[in-house]
């Protein structure tokens, strides 16, 4: 089975997909679907998601599994966060609110923070 596209071959426009069928029973279903947002990835960035995955985040484990550096990591990882925020047209990960709540909120989105994290800053805001 193919890869979806990302774009028009012909005009490079968006596509949009139209019918879907079951491989099972052969249903088939017509109207717009939006692809997934991991279709997007390449099948090497896909490879690296799973894993990414596979060692729960490690990222020592990683260097091990693919035998390449902590640097060379870290700029997949960015690579691959660029690439879905392409897909998703995300605006900036930088924080654009000016309100303090939501710039720690932000912040876990993009994964700068986790929830323990943004948990201690969102108690000290409380308290300040």
């Amino acid at each position: 089975m193919l890869k979806l596209f990302e774009q028009c071959p012909a005009c490079g426009g968006p596509l949009i997909i139209t019918e879907i069928q079951c491989a099972n029973c052969h249903l088939t279903m017509q109207g717009e679907f939006k692809p997934g947002l991991f279709s997007t990835l390449s099948d090497d960035q896909l490879t690296f998601v799973r894993a990414f995955l596979r060692v729960r985040g490690n990222l020592s484990e990683m260097e091990k599994v693919l035998g390449v550096s902590y640097p060379t990591i870290r700029n997949k990882l960015d690579e691959i966060n660029q690439a879905l925020e392409r897909a998703e047209k995300l605006p900036d990960p930088a924080p654009a609110a000016s309100d303090a709540r939501s710039a720690i909120l932000l912040k876990v989105a993009t994964g700068e923070l986790d929830a323990a994290q943004a948990l201690e800053q969102l108690k000290a805001l409380g308290a300040g």
